[in-house]
């Protein structure tokens, strides 16, 4: 992971050197109508209001529970405690990001949505929140955080969500070999390159034209920038969009030429 003050580097960078979030100067008609209907919408839903009350009571929970972290491939994990606060605090997507994956679910209507990392919940709430109808199903490695995560999607009412626990290396190919790629791939259980791209390479033999993957934090770590330009070098690959701490991929078939986009958000 980079220090706090690379990290900040890092951020500058990107910002004094992506487009300015409006689609001015973006030909490519998919990316303009996402960067005005995804990005920059502000509408507010009812749902983002019942989600943040549940991050605001979990940051104020003082219980611990263990939790394992399997690693990247590893058969032997290592646990800790944690405090539920500190869970909610470091591990969930801020607000403005969780509302994001809302609003690219609402917009895409993708048929069903994969998740690797639940941790407590907050980010898999938001994408199942944003159509009921689509089934989600998320994978969490740690037996201690899946339970809590479940409590509170069942306090949010929410029962379009499917979670299965286990190592990621085992619950993964199972479920793809059962249910296919999903149009939609939040991954945020691993920011290690080795594993990061071990998820693509098995997700992406099946992705189609109409599918999205989202990448947490790409620009973490040496290693996760790394995994990114390779994710972006594939040959199935035709659009990516950089917004620093999320990265998204498109395999749209309707864009020959590879098209790689740095948008300040």
């Amino acid at each position: 992971m980079y220090s706090p003050v690379k990290l900040v580097s890092k951020y500058i960078h990107y910002f004094l050197t992506s487009s300015n979030g409006k689609g001015h100067g973006v030909h490519s008609p998919f990316v303009f109508d996402f960067i005005i209907h995804v990005l920059n919408d502000k509408r507010a839903f009812y749902a983002h209001t019942q989600i943040e009350y549940l991050r605001n009571k979990l940051l104020q929970d003082s219980r611990t529970i263990e939790v394992e972290d399997m690693g990247a491939g590893s058969a032997q994990g290592t646990t800790r405690r944690r405090l539920i606060s500190d869970l909610t605090k470091y591990a969930a997507k801020p607000k403005k990001y969780g509302q994001l994956l809302f609003r690219i679910a609402h917009y895409l209507q993708p048929a069903h949505i994969l998740e690797l990392g639940t941790s407590l919940g907050i980010s898999t709430s938001y994408l199942a929140s944003a159509d009921t109808r689509i089934p989600v199903i998320t994978l969490e490695g740690a037996p201690l955080v899946a339970m809590e995560a479940l409590k509170n999607f069942d306090t949010l009412g929410l029962q379009n969500i499917r979670l299965i626990q286990g190592n990621f290396d085992n619950t993964l190919p199972r479920i793809l070999a059962a249910t296919g790629t999903p149009n939609l791939v939040f991954v945020d259980g691993n920011h290690r390159k080795a594993a990061t791209l071990h998820y693509f390479e098995q997700l992406v033999q099946r992705a189609g034209t109409d599918t999205v993957f989202i990448f947490d934090d790409i620009h973490w770590s040496g290693e996760m920038e790394e995994a990114w330009e390779q994710i972006k070098k594939h040959e199935a690959v035709t659009l990516t969009i950089d917004l620093f701490f999320l990265g998204l991929v498109f395999f749209r078939t309707e864009i020959k030429e590879p098209q790689h986009f740095r948008i300040r958000y």
